[in-house]
This record gives C-alpha cells, structure tokens and sequence, in this order.
C-alpha cells in the first residue's frame, strides 16, 4: 500500500472579487460582480458571497445578474492584477513544498507527504499556509486536507469561505455519505435527475444502490463513480515547473445552448488566456475547447497554428472558427465550456519571417495598448468582439 499521502487543496475564496475589495476597502460587504459592463454582451467572471445571495453565479450573463442584484457593484476584469497575486500566493505554496499541481489562476493541489518532517502534521503546515496568505496578501483561502485529491477538494469546498476542513481514512464515509450526489466528480445536473428517478440522492444511496440501477445511468464508469462515492482516488499531484499548457473554463449552473450566450463566454476565456500568455512571455501553436454536455460527457475539439502566438485577434479568430464547426455539427446544451493553449514556448522565438507582417506587427501594438490601458483602467475599459 505504501505510505499514506497527506493531500491539500487550497482555494481562493471569490478570488477576483476579494482581489477588488483588497485594493479598494470601500467596497467591504457589497455585492460586487466582476466582468462585462451591462451594456455588453458578457458573462461575471466572478461574484463576491455578498452577490452569490442573490442567486449570482459565475458565467451567468451581466444582464441577468443585475436583473437579480440592481444595487450590485460591476467592476471590470483586471487580469493582469490576477495573475500578480496568484504568483504570490504560489510562491507560499512552494515554500513549503515543490508538489504543487496548479489548477486555475485560484487554486491548487499541494503533496506535503515529504515536508511533514520540516513543517509539522498536514495539518499545521495547513494553518500556516492560510495564515501565510492571509498575512502576505490580506485575502482568505479554503483549505481541504485529506489523503487523496478528490477528498481535498470537497473538504474546501465543504468549508467555504475561510474554511478548514480535514477527511481522513477513518471519518470520509461519515462525511461523504448524507451528501447530495452531485458532489461526486462527473455528477451533473441531469445525471443527479435521472439517479433521483432511482430514488437516489444522496452519496450513501448511490454507493449501496443495486448495480442494475447504477449501470442504467452510468454504463461502463460505474465503477469509477463507486470509487468515488467511497473516497477512493488513486491519482498522484503533478507538479511541474513549467506551464505545459494555460487555460481558463466556467462550469454552468444551468445548461447553455445559446450560441451567442456561449461565444460570449467563449470570447471572454479567449482573452484571459492571451493575456497569461503576454504576462508569463509565452506563446502557444495549439489551441482547444472543452466542451461538457449535460450528461457530462466531455469532449475536446484542438487546432494547431503555423506558427505560435499570444495575439488576441489571432487567437480569437481560430477559437471561434472551431466553436462554429463544433455547433453546427454537434452542438447541445453544455454544462461547461473552457478555452485552453499549449504547444508554449517563449514570446518571440521559432522562425522569423525576413518581412514581418504588417497585420501581425498592428495587432501586437493594439494588444500592447490594451494591456497597458487595461492594468490602469481594468480588463473592460476596452471592449472588442470575436474573430468574424
């Protein structure tokens, strides 16, 4: 069996948003939504908990959201700001060990198995982390602490915001099972309607339910979701030390099958992606959506470019000529869309043309002017649309 890992999850609680509220202690307890102006086609980014009790919710459009919250606070998206503190927050993390499996621009997976004779119990190298956070960039995080990766995760979630949470071998079914099954991996929205027909709701119905009813409504990953529901994940922290591949993603509450609706989404991961790409110096010759319908299967639809990029346009252009061939030929309502680049190298290497294009050379002057207006003024202080 080997030792038993000791796993961390750490998550910024409404990261942009107490980003915002951080920089500017006036908006301290109001509703605060980040992302596309009203007047704009756009999604929010992200909600502060003030915003979330008005039923707001990340990629809901700005429309709606203000509909919910007409009292609530839009600020635009500052990229640039994000990924400053991110990188300050992942350099706590790696003081104390360097198997750190970056997730999102938020949150990461930690191993400290091999540092507890350093720090202390995952425990106490837990509380130091969250007080390191706190101390150094005056913003809270979730923690989950537990043996495997899938228990970590729900543990911060479980506790959020500012929660502590440790699963272990011996309290995780206690835990796991009056839990709704939606908080198992893959479970969606129509999933969990289908498995409530069965009379099955919860994590402990699910995990003794008759084998014929599971198989009607998960084929051959019913053994994956079992492994789940009793806390079983196998898979190993992957740190590296360079980016492989950037990307960004939104995970719906309802199911989206309007074109316009998802190319907005679509649109607005395109340019947090290239605009990591510039802050880390790197560009890209691949780029992929993520596309998870309702019944949560997930596929993937990839194009490789000529040459690299981290231009805006370029990327957007390509993205939304793969998003139009994947809707007409397969569209459905989905329950996730993501926008990702690998293929990374850095800016500026690979051939150099002996006559640089000129519309290349534009482009990368208006992407310069944006980022500076934007790093002053914030990510929608300049507004452009798709690549048709």
């Amino acid at each position: 069996m080997g030792t038993a890992r000791s796993i961390l999850h750490i998550d910024m609680d409404a990261f942009y948003a107490s980003v915002e509220v951080r920089d500017n202690p006036l908006l301290q307890g109001k509703p605060i939504l980040v992302g596309a102006s009203p007047e704009e086609r756009g999604v929010v980014a992200a909600c502060s908990y003030e915003a979330r009790k008005f039923g707001i919710h990340s990629a809901m459009p700005m429309s709606q959201a203000i509909r919910l919250c007409p009292q609530a606070i839009v600020l635009p998206v500052r990229m640039s700001r994000y990924v400053e503190v991110s990188k300050q927050i992942h350099q706590i993390f790696t003081a104390y060990t360097p198997d750190v499996e970056p997730i999102s621009i938020d949150e990461a997976f930690l191993d400290v198995t091999g540092c507890i004779h350093l720090f202390g119990s995952a425990q106490e190298i837990g509380k130091k982390i969250k007080t390191d956070i706190k101390e150094q960039t005056g913003l809270t995080a979730s923690v989950g602490i537990a043996p495997n990766k899938f228990l970590a995760k729900l543990g911060s979630d479980l506790g959020k915001p500012d929660g502590f949470v440790i699963i272990t071998e011996a309290n995780k079914q206690q835990i796991l099972d009056p839990l709704p099954v939606s908080k198992i991996w893959g479970i969606g929205r129509v999933t969990t309607r289908e498995l409530e027909k069965w009379g099955i709701k919860t994590i402990e119905q699910l995990r003794t339910a008759p084998r014929y009813k599971l198989s009607r409504v998960f084929g051959n990953q019913i053994a994956d979701v079992l492994r789940l529901a009793q806390g079983i994940d196998n898979r190993k922290v992957e740190p590296f030390s360079e980016a492989k591949s950037i990307s960004s993603e939104e995970t719906f509450s309802a199911d989206i099958l309007d074109r316009d609706t998802l190319l907005g989404v679509l649109i607005h991961h395109v340019e947090e992606v290239s605009q990591r790409l510039r802050a880390e110096k790197l560009q890209c010759r691949t780029l992929t959506l993520k596309l998870r319908y309702g019944d949560f299967r997930t596929i993937t639809r990839s194009f490789t470019m000529d040459k690299p990029t981290n231009i805006t346009q370029m990327l957007l252009q390509e993205a939304e000529i793969v998003f139009d061939q994947w809707y007409k030929k397969s569209a459905g309502a989905l329950r996730l869309l993501g926008f990702g680049v690998s293929g990374l190298s850095p800016e500026g290497t690979g051939q150099k043309l002996l006559f640089p294009d000129a519309e290349e050379e534009k482009q990368k002057k208006i992407d310069s002017a944006f980022d500076q207006i934007r790093r002053k003024y914030g990510e929608d202080s300049l507004k452009r649309g798709g690549g048709s």
